[in-house]
Formats: C-alpha cells, structure tokens, sequence
C-alpha cells in the first residue's frame, strides 16, 4: 500500500493558482483558524457520480468577479446578512424539523394502533423503515442532478408538498400493500431535503457562517420533536378513547396536512440569492458578491472527467473504509430506535400517552449536547475523534442494560435511564460526516468517499429495523445486544482512524522538516495543488493543516479548503453537469 510520503510532490502549476485579494486573503485565513467546518455535516449527500464539472472560468473573469466584493461596506453587508437570517433561517428550522418528524413518526403511531389496524405480521413493520431507506438511497443521486438543473427552491417546495401529501395518504392506509408502497414513495421524495439545504447555505453564506447556520436548522432533528411530541400527545389524548379513526391516522392527517402547507409556503420564500423575491436586485447582486471569498476552488475551473485513478487510491486508503463502515456501525442502533424506540419504553412497563412525554427529555438533550459540541469544536481543533470515540460509550452501556434488565414495572425508570443515555450515539455518525472535507482531497476520490459514506448510512438503517425481530418481542434483546456490539466495534475503529491520521501527520511534517519548507510556504504549496484536484496522497503539502481533527498545528489555514466541496457550489446552471 503506498503511504502519502511516499509520493513525490508534483510541479505547481503558477497559472491555476486561486485569485484573492489581500483583504479577503487575510480574513479567510483567521476565519479558518481551528475551525471545525460543521456546516458540511450532510457532505455524503452530495453524490454527482459520473457528472463532472465544466465550467471554463478564465482568471481575468475570477479577478473581476473578485473586485466586485470591494463595492459593498462591512455595514451593508452585515445589514443583508440579518435580512437572510431573518427569512432563511426560520424556515429551513421548520422545514428540517418536519422532514425529520415525517420520517420517524411511524414509530409513535405503532403504539397507537397502527400495526392492529393494518393487520401488520411478522417482519413486515419493519420493512416499512427498510423500504423507506432503501428509496432514499435510489433516489439520492438523481434528486442531487435535479436540484443542480432546475430551481432549487421551488423543486425543494414541490418535492416537500409531494411527500407531504404521501404521508397524508398514510393515514387511509388499510393494509401492508398501502403502507409499503407510500413509505416507498415518501423516501424518494424526502431524499432531497438534507443535500438541498446544504446547497442553500453555500449559496448564501460564507465559509465561516456555514457552521453556525448549518447548527441552526439540523438542531430542529430534535428541536422540533419537542413541539411534534406534544401536539401527537394532544392528538393521542383527545382521540384514543372515542369512536371513528384511530389516533395513528389523525397523526398522519396532521402531519400531512401541516407539511404541504409550509411547502406551499416555500414556493414563496425558499431558494438562492437569484430566485427568492423578497430581496431587491441590488441586494441580490451584493449576496452574490458578498461570498466570492468561499473560492470554490477546481468546480470552479476547467477540470473535468471521472478520474480512475482516484477511485484505485480510495481502495488504498484506509480513511474511505473508515468512513464507511463507521455510517453503517452508527447507523444501525439509529434504524432501530426509529422504528422499535416507543415500542421498546412501552415494554418497560409505561402507557402509549407515557411514551409520548417520557422521549420529550431526551430530545432536549440532543439539542443540548448537539449544541455544546458544535460550538466547542469551533473553538478548539484536534477534538472530533475523541468526542467520537466517548460518545459511544454511554449508549454501549444503555444498550446493555436494556438486554440484561429484566421487564419488570418496579425498575421501569432504571431502564428508562439505560434508553435515556444512548443519546450521543449521534455524535459518531454526525462528527464522522464532517471529516471527509477535512481530510479528503481530489474531487474524485471525495465524491467516492462521500458516497460510500451515505450508502453505509441507508444499509445501516435497513439493518437496524430488521434486527429487531417480532418474535423477540417485548424485550427484544438480541436487536438490543446487537447494537451495544456495534457500539463496541465503532469504538475500536474510531481509535484506529485517529492512530492513522496522527501517524500521516507526523510522516508528512518530518518530509515537510527535511526539505526546509517554511509553514507558509507548505501552505501555499499545499493550496496551489488542491486547486489543480490533487489528491491528498499526490498532495504532501497538505500535511497537518488539511487533517484538522488531529493537526499538530491548530491556527494554520487548511492546504485545502473545507469548502471544496462540491455540495457548497455558489453557482448552478442547468448546463454545468453532463453524464
């Protein structure tokens, strides 16, 4: 296997260098300065697989478009910034919270009845979270190809009141036949959701703010279920004891409803700077302006074609098999809890309505603890894997407990307590997402890295519902050992991946020592190269400031840019993707 440092480092080409002005050059720099790009959480979604750029942007044109920056104050950009803010945000919250509502609700409405009143048997519940993400995956690629063609926010409405009236239909399902088929199709239409917000942010926001802003709308996974638990509390409450329709129905007739109304909602207000109606022309040209600093780097030039070669280095690398077997790892107890989670705290001795109002603490410290760390690894770099690593061993010892415990309503709470604290399990998966950017270089080789990543996390998920058996009912132990096993494995690989990035680093800064080269000048270097699709084994200049979750040197400018990633591209033409 050939190791980064083994590769002789390639001529710098002076012509593709990036252009950027002494201002903007000097700002990006602090703004980068530790920092933990956590608004590329989502990077495994951006899959254009067999799609290659091919935009011939001239430096002249780059400078041009650079000086324009220098036309608006600090002031009016600040100004403009609030005035998004004020729209985007709100929105993208309600519209992320719903999406993440939509998906998981199936789980409540089992124990409101769902599963007698459709006469579900054996397996087949289970398969419908399977299906669901086995749609999802199908349909990821050529939703990306659609919002890359076509409007990006009236498609985001219009898949959004498709799905929306999917789980409306939901609610008149009378068998399995019914339910699998709407599950199938809600898959394929929510797919789009995470990878178009994702684009929405770059399209708007700089590098610096993708953090923060991204934080925003993803804190609504369990934000708005706080507010969602409470309104099927209400729903449950008033119509579990009264004739007509179960609660499970009234759940989905909510929802439904609710979800196409905010889609028709975003026809109004959802999209890029070029699309939406509530800013001026003027304002419009100055949000356009205003994130020429991101320098998208090589998706911005003329580079094209699928490179073979990097496909073979990603076979090579050990972090692509990280990567992907850590989605599939996090992702089964993740598949699992949505569709066995009510279920399970049922069993441990408390009532549906119980159930309800039992998850709400749970879901506040989510939120709590999706915060805590997203701010402390903005702070202070070489802190992602071992954030990891930790948090997957309170849900190994809640997993563990609800195996070994027995079912017995006097120490219900106790085992409520071992359910509780497998909350940071997330963490692996989410903190793992925003490494790829970090340490992947070479458009190519990410995009596979990228890819493997999500399909890890869809196989994951299809896992995690069907170890959960109906003949393991109600304690379900073997799903439930099964996923303190995952938890154990995951531990073991995190350790790895950070024993393999450390030594890379070390490799790579004692190559750096021997050929004399300044920090500065390794940065430079690193950065030419990263704009000509170098990968980070043909890049030895990429060193400790690219592999940020370990860098020895925490307040360098990364050689490559987080951003490079081609899911933040600040333009999109209908013309820009050809197979």
């Amino acid at each position: 296997m050939s190791s980064p440092q083994d590769i002789e480092a390639p001529a710098v080409d002076e012509k593709k260098i990036a252009i950027v002005s002494d201002q903007d050059q000097s700002d990006t720099t602090s703004e980068r300065n530790g920092e933990t790009d956590l608004g590329e959480i989502y990077i495994f979604l951006s899959l254009k697989t067999g799609y290659i750029a091919d935009r011939k942007t001239s430096d002249a044109n780059d400078s041009n478009t650079v000086a324009v920056e220098g036309q608006y104050t600090k002031e009016e950009y600040h100004k403009l910034k609030r005035k998004v803010d004020k729209y985007l945000l709100p929105l993208m919250w309600i519209c992320y919270g719903i999406q993440q509502t939509d998906k998981t609700a199936l789980g409540t409405q089992a124990i409101f009845g769902l599963r007698q009143d459709t006469g579900l048997k054996g397996q087949e519940y289970s398969w419908l979270t399977t299906i669901f993400y086995i749609t999802y995956m199908c349909f990821e690629f050529p939703s990306n190809i659609v919002l890359q063609r076509y409007k990006m926010g009236r498609t985001l409405s219009v898949y959004m009141i498709c799905w929306g009236i999917i789980v409306l239909c939901i609610g008149f399902a009378q068998n399995f036949t019914h339910l699998i088929v709407l599950r199938a199709l809600q898959g394929a239409f929510e797919c789009c959701i995470s990878p178009g917000f994702m684009l929405l942010v770059g399209t708007w926001y700089k590098t610096r703010e993708h953090a923060s802003r991204s934080l925003v709308f993803q804190s609504a996974n369990a934000g708005f279920g706080v507010i969602a638990s409470l309104i099927m509390y209400a729903i449950g409450a008033s119509t579990q004891h009264k004739e007509g329709a179960q609660p499970w129905r009234y759940i989905s007739f909510f929802l439904g409803s609710l979800t196409t109304a905010i889609g028709c909602l975003c026809l109004f207000l959802l999209g890029t700077p070029s699309e939406v109606r509530w800013l001026t022309q003027a304002e419009k040209d100055m949000a356009s302006a205003r994130i020429i600093s991101n320098n998208t780097g090589h998706d911005r030039t003329a580079i094209k074609g699928w490179k073979w070669k990097q496909v073979g280095e990603c076979c090579r690398d050990p972090i692509f098999w990280f990567a992907g077997v850590n989605a599939f790892l996090s992702s089964v107890p993740n598949g699992g809890l949505t569709t066995f989670g009510s279920i399970i705290m049922t069993s441990f001795g408390f009532n549906n309505l119980q159930t309800i109002l039992i998850d709400i603490p749970r879901s506040v410290m989510s939120v709590i603890i999706f915060i805590c760390v997203g701010l402390l690894t903005s702070k202070k770099a070489n802190l992602r894997l071992w954030i990891m690593a930790t948090s997957v061993l309170p849900p190994f010892a809640g997993f563990l407990g609800m195996s070994l415990l027995p079912n017995d309503p006097a120490i219900k709470w106790t085992k409520w307590g071992c359910y509780f604290i497998t909350v940071p399990f997330v963490l692996g998966l989410f903190l793992a997402w925003t490494l790829i950017p970090s340490n992947i270089a070479g458009r190519t080789k990410r995009t596979m890295t990228s890819s493997f990543t999500f399909v890890g996390y869809c196989v994951g998920n299809m896992v995690g519902s069907q170890i959960f058996k109906a003949q393991d009912a109600p304690k379900y132990t073997p799903g439930t050992i099964g996923c303190a096993i995952c938890f154990g494995i995951q531990f073991a690989l995190i350790l790895t991946w950070r024993f393999v990035l450390v030594r890379r680093n070390k490799q790579r800064d004692a190559a750096m020592a021997v050929d004399g080269l300044t920090v500065e000048e390794r940065a430079k270097r690193g950065k030419e190269l990263g704009e000509q699709d170098y990968t980070d084994f043909e890049n030895p200049y990429v060193s400790a400031p690219g592999l940020i979750c370990c860098s020895l040197f925490a307040n360098i400018e990364p050689a490559v840019p987080l951003h490079t990633l081609e899911c933040l591209r600040v333009e999109y033409s209908p013309v820009s993707f050809r197979s």
